[in-house]
């Protein structure tokens, strides 16, 4: 992406639609000329308004009135871009606020390009680019967790514990420099194991920062898949734990022939519930796409929920089903407000490594179990770790040059492993923005909104 600090770019800062307010945002050298260009404050006083300071006045095209409004100025370096910063706060209205855009690109702005704000408080240092990521991780965060992770990168979270492995790495460097210019004085075994035991150190630090489950758990939620033969109340069930009518239920058996999805919230994660249509024998050919559909969806899922009608007795489905459950997951006696056929007994008898739990769709208060049940899979631990799936990447390509770094002290002087400890240097740099190039920026903040 080519772009030009030395612009000043423009942009609806608030979210399509109709709104309440909706805001302008300026950025650059001729941020506060163009204002005026535009902006009549209120009054006698016709001249820039001071820095921080909020004025009423009248949005204008010529001598036309476009609306009233409240306008400021934030000089540099007190502004999010560190650069001198001018904002409209209109009323939100769609013709009013893209009307206020045209005017400021006429005045001598430029329309900014997606991220272009936050990339601009990157480069001019107010934010590395971990904490330029988590500017859309906050705005994008559907659940708590995922708010809760943008806050942590937000305030230097991930950055300062990357940096200190960084900074180990550097004395590792450090020292195998320092093995290479003064071999009289440190032969290359005295290097060698000087650098293997900091090299499984760095190591055993980084993988132990990262936490994958945790970063599954907090940007895709828990995958959970609802199992089981036609007509034994998932769709009810469905409904029941999302508290709405997400699925179609009749007493039909078959009615769900395609996967059905619906999200709800645990401990302040997304568990997206996934439907599945009854899984059987059949040669009904759309009814075998449901089940093959069924089939993935219990395969991708974190965990299942085996329903079972509790009103009718097992049959060969049902016992087949329970034969062949594998992975994480329970078994959901279900239709407990009907007299009872099946027991946690007959289930045990069958197999006895299965949890098994008994729930009525129709009881809000019988869901509560099933409910603890599957929050035990949205616990992540408290200590501070690396979640976010950039950062995890990088941390993943860093650890295998250590380890080749690790596999070169084996056969050659240590002086051969100073390129893997660079690679993994840079690795951890791309983390930062310490080491990143226009392609990475342009890959990062591409994912932002424009007026962002």
């Amino acid at each position: 992406m080519t772009m030009s600090l030395h612009d000043t770019i423009a942009a609806i800062a608030t979210a399509p639609g109709t709104g309440g307010i909706g805001i302008i945002r300026m950025s650059g050298p001729d941020a506060a000329a163009i204002l005026m260009r535009v902006f009549r404050p209120a009054g006698k006083n016709q001249d820039i308004p001071e820095s921080h300071r909020l004025v009423y006045g009248k949005l204008t095209d010529g001598e036309q009135i476009i609306d009233e409004c409240m306008a400021v100025i934030m000089k540099a370096p007190r502004s999010y871009t560190r650069e001198d910063v001018a904002e409209i706060q209109l009323h939100g209205g769609r013709y009013v606020i893209n009307k206020a855009l045209e005017l400021c690109l006429k005045a001598g702005a430029r329309l900014a390009e997606a991220g272009e704000f936050t990339r601009r408080a990157f480069l001019n240092g107010r934010v590395d680019l971990s904490q330029a990521e988590s500017v859309m991780e906050m705005i994008s965060a559907r659940g708590e967790q995922e708010h809760r992770a943008a806050v942590r990168q937000m305030n230097g979270g991930a950055s300062s514990f990357v940096r200190k492995f960084s900074d180990e790495l550097y004395g590792l460097q450090a020292g195998l420099a320092a093995c290479i210019d003064y071999p009289e004085e440190i032969s290359d075994e005295e290097g060698a194991g000087s650098l293997r035991e900091g090299l499984e150190k760095l190591i055993e630090g980084l993988e132990k920062a990262m936490d994958e489950h945790a970063s599954r758990l907090i940007y895709q939620g828990l995958q959970v898949a609802l199992i089981g033969r036609p007509n034994v109340g998932k769709s009810s069930l469905l409904n029941a734990l999302l508290g709405e009518d997400r699925a179609i239920v009749t007493n039909i058996p078959g009615t769900t022939r395609d996967t059905v999805h619906g999200e709800m919230t645990l401990n302040g994660f997304r568990v997206q519930l996934t439907d599945t249509a009854g899984i059987h024998e059949t040669n009904d050919p759309v009814e075998r796409i449901g089940v093959a559909r069924s089939e993935k969806a219990r395969r991708e899922a974190d965990a299942s929920l085996l329903i079972l009608d509790g009103s009718q007795p097992l049959d060969a489905d049902d016992v087949e089903l329970l034969r062949n459950f594998n992975g994480e997951g329970a078994v959901v006696i279900n239709k407990t407000d009907l007299p009872q056929k099946i027991t946690e007994a007959d289930i045990h008898d069958i197999r006895k490594d299965m949890t098994c739990m008994t729930v009525s769709a129709l009881d809000q208060e019988s869901l509560q179990p099933l409910r603890d049940f599957l929050a035990g899979y949205v616990q992540v631990s408290d200590q501070q770790a690396v979640t976010q799936p950039r950062h995890l990447d990088a941390i993943r390509r860093a650890v295998r040059h250590l380890r080749d770094a690790e596999k070169t002290l084996d056969s050659f002087t240590p002086d051969v492993a100073a390129t893997d400890l660079q690679a993994a240097q840079a690795a951890l740099s791309e983390i930062t923005g310490d080491s990143a190039d226009e392609k990475l920026l342009d890959k990062v903040f591409s994912q932002f909104c424009v007026g962002k």
